[in-house]
């Protein structure tokens, strides 16, 4: 499972630092979104809901307030971390259907099925996505897709999807799907196919009373 972990760590938005949530103008060529791929918006509501589930799930894994709020705080990041998961399962998907490369549900359910067993069962295994992963119960299939096709995609090239090979092929993509993201939650680094912060005059921070970054 060590192997499988790393490739979901690296393929999802379970970034371990923390960043502040911004606010700023919205991007006048796509009010409404948070980003933009291949002319396709990913609205602004599309992530708070994604962001949402996430938290949901946080507050039923744990009730005790001094442990959900300490929850809050590993996953600060989160409203970018999952915007990123969101952007990056486009560029992935395209990059496998330009490769001829699909994934069934037969696959997913049988990968599912030996990750449950390892993880001590299906409630074991949507623990571990949503801890490590920031992955709400309800898409962990879909991350399981994303992983199968990363997967898949690598062994097409010839490679694996620690290596340059893969990530330039997904670089490729991200260039020919003209990505596109609202400043509030940086910018699209093409050549890492990964979001990155962006240093813009007339973004503010948010703070709290106490000072402390607002989080999602």
């Amino acid at each position: 499972m060590h192997r499988r972990r790393r490739t979901a760590l690296v393929l999802t938005a379970a970034i371990a630092a923390a960043a502040p949530l911004l606010t700023a103008c919205g991007n006048d060529a796509h009010p409404g979104a948070a980003a933009v791929v291949d002319g396709r918006r990913i609205t602004v509501a599309q992530l708070e809901d994604r962001v949402q589930e996430v938290r949901a799930a946080q507050r039923a894994a744990v009730p005790d307030e001094q442990q959900y709020e300490q929850a809050i705080a590993r996953t600060g990041g989160l409203t970018r971390d999952t915007l990123q998961s969101m952007v990056l399962d486009r560029v992935l998907h395209r990059a496998a259907q330009d490769a001829g490369v699909t994934v069934t549900r037969k696959e997913i359910q049988r990968m599912r099925a030996a990750l449950e067993q390892q993880a001590g069962g299906a409630e074991g295994l949507e623990t571990v996505w949503l801890q490590q992963y920031g992955i709400a119960p309800r898409r962990v299939d879909d991350n399981l897709r994303l992983q199968l096709e990363a997967q898949k995609l690598a062994e097409h090239l010839g490679t694996d999807t620690g290596q340059p090979a893969f990530w330039k092929a997904l670089s490729k993509t991200s260039e020919e799907l003209d990505i596109d993201l609202n400043p509030r939650y940086g910018t699209w680094d093409v050549e890492k196919s990964s979001r990155a912060d962006a240093k813009t005059p007339w973004v503010r921070e948010v703070t709290g009373a106490a000072g402390a970054p607002l989080t999602a």
